[in-house]
C-alpha cells in the first residue's frame, strides 16, 4: 500500500503542475477553464469554484483542462427548439432551460427563430402568445439541460480566439512546468542533503591496484594531471579513462605539502569501449549552501533534460528498441524499488520523471502538446490557422496510435515485470 501511495502521490504531483501550467496561463490569456482534472474516468470529488470545476478522477494515470471553445463544447439552438429562460431587471438572459419540464413561475417559454450564444449573444424567437421576441443573453448566462449546468462562453474567452502568443504560451506552459518543478525539487534537495563539492579527494584505495603501486593514499587532493590542473573530480576520471596504459604525472596535497606521483591506468573494457582505471573510490562531500543548492537544481535539471533527449536520439536511430520503453507499470515498478532507498531517492526520482514527462509532452506528435505546438507554427508561417476538422483529425489519429502505443508498452512491462 506504501508503494501505491508514493506512485498516486508522485505521478498525481507531476500530472498536476503540468496541469497548472496549461491552467495558468490560460487564465492569464482570459480563456474560461472549464474543468481543471486529476486523473482520468468517473469523478470522485468535484468543487466548483467561479467558471471552473475542480475535479480528482478515478484513474491516477494523467489529468487536463477543459477550455471554453474546444471540441464538444459549444450548445447551438436550432430553429424550432423549445427553450425555458429566465431574465434578469435588464430583461436579459440570465438562465436557459433545453427543456420543457420546468416549474419556476418566472420561466418564460419560446420557440427558438434564431439564436447566438457565442458572438452576438441573442436569442429571438416566439412565445406563448406567438408574439416573436428577442433578448440579449448576459455573458454569464448559464444553460441548464438534463440536470447539468453550463457558462456560455462568448467568443473572446474562447481558446481559438485567443492571439496566437497566447495560444502558444497557454499549451507551452505545461510541459514548462514539469522542468520547474524538477528544479524545485533538486534545490530542496540540496537544500536538505547538501550539494556534493565534487572536489578530487581520494576516499579509499583498492588493494594491488595501480593507485596503490603509485603511492597514492586516502585523502590525497589532486591538484593537477600531468601539468594541467584539476579542479573537479570529474575531470580527474576523465584524465584516468583517456589514457589507458599511459604514464599520468600526478600532483597530490597531502597533510599541506605537495606530492608528485606516477600512475599507470590499467586497461579496461566497459560498454565495448577501453578505458583506463587505476583503483581509487570517491564520496563527494556535502555542502548546505543556499546558493549553491539553486545552481545546484539548475545544473541536475539540465543535465537529465540533455540526457533524456540524448536518450531518445538512440531510440529513434535504433539503438534501442520498444522494450525499452516503459509505461505506467513500468514506472510502478521503478516507483516502487526507487522508494526502498529512501524519500531522498524517491524525490530525485519524482525529479527526472517530470522532465521525462515535460520532454515527451514536447514531442512533435499528434494530440501530445508539441503536435498541438507544431500546428501553431504552421499557422505563424501561413498567416492562417489550419482548417479545424483537418487538425482534429490529424488529433484524433494521433490519440490512436499513441492508445496503441501504451498498450504495446504496458503489456511488454507485464510480461517482463510479473512473467
Amino acid at each position: 500500500m506504501e508503494n501505491v501511495i508514493s506512485f498516486i502521490i508522485i505521478f498525481g504531483s507531476l500530472v498536476f503542475f503540468h496541469e497548472f501550467g496549461h491552467f495558468l496561463f490560460a487564465k492569464r490569456a482570459g480563456i474560461m477553464v472549464r474543468e481543471f482534472a486529476i486523473g482520468m474516468g468517473p469523478k470522485i470529488i468535484g468543487i466548483q469554484k467561479g467558471e471552473t470545476l475542480y475535479t480528482v478522477r478515478l484513474l491516477p494515470l494523467g489529468g487536463y483542462v477543459r477550455m471554453a471553445g474546444e471540441d464538444f463544447d459549444t450548445v447551438e439552438l436550432l430553429p424550432g427548439y423549445r427553450v425555458g429562460l429566465i431574465l434578469n431587471p435588464q430583461d436579459e438572459v440570465t438562465k436557459i432551460y433545453l427543456n420543457s419540464n420546468v416549474s419556476n413561475p418566472d420561466v418564460l417559454f419560446l420557440e427558438t427563430e434564431e439564436a447566438d450564444l457565442n458572438d452576438k449573444l441573442f436569442i429571438k424567437g416566439y412565445d406563448d402568445e406567438g408574439s416573436l421576441v428577442r433578448f440579449s443573453v448576459s455573458r454569464t448566462a448559464v444553460i441548464y439541460e438534463k440536470g447539468q449546468k453550463t457558462l456560455i462562453a462568448p467568443k473572446d474567452r474562447q481558446f481559438d480566439s485567443k492571439p496566437l502568443m497566447g495560444r502558444f504560451l497557454t499549451i507551452l506552459a505545461g510541459p514548462v512546468f514539469n522542468f520547474i518543478l524538477a528544479f524545485f525539487i533538486f534545490v530542496a534537495l540540496g537544500l536538505l542533503n547538501g550539494v556534493p563539492t565534487n572536489e578530487p579527494i581520494i576516499t579509499e584505495v583498492q588493494a594491488n591496484s595501480p593507485a596503490q603501486a603509485a603511492g597514492i593514499e586516502k585523502g590525497d587532493f589532486v591538484k593537477s594531471s600531468n601539468g594541467v590542473e584539476v579542479n573537479t573530480w570529474n575531470e580527474f576520471t576523465e584524465t584516468i579513462q583517456d589514457n589507458a596504459g599511459q604514464t599520468i604525472n600526478l600532483e597530490v596535497e597531502r597533510d599541506g605539502e605537495l606530492v608528485t606521483l606516477q600512475v599507470t591506468p590499467k586497461e579496461m573494457k566497459e560498454a565495448g569501449q577501453k578505458q583506463g582505471q587505476i583503483g581509487v573510490y570517491y564520496t563527494s562531500p556535502v555542502e548546505k549552501n543556499p546558493l549553491k543548492a539553486i545552481a545546484y537544481g539548475a545544473q541536475q535539471t539540465w543535465f537529465w533534460i540533455a540526457k533524456i533527449i540524448e536518450l531518445l536520439g538512440m531510440l529513434v536511430t535504433g539503438q534501442f528498441t520498444l522494450d525499452a520503453l516503459s509505461g505506467p507499470v513500468g514506472i510502478y515498478k521503478a516507483t516502487e524499488e526507487v522508494a526502498q532507498y529512501g524519500i531522498f531517492n524517491l524525490m530525485n526520482w519524482a525529479a527526472v520523471l517530470s522532465i521525462n514527462l515535460g520532454i515527451m509532452n514536447l514531442l512533435p506528435l499528434p494530440a501530445l502538446d508539441g503536435g498541438r505546438l507544431l500546428f501553431f507554427l504552421f499557422e505563424a508561417l501561413r498567416g492562417k490557422p489550419i482548417d479545424r476538422q483537418k487538425e482534429g483529425m490529424v488529433h484524433f489519429v494521433g490519440i490512436m496510435l499513441l492508445m496503441l502505443l501504451m498498450l504495446v508498452v504496458t503489456w511488454n512491462d507485464i510480461q517482463k515485470f510479473f512473467f
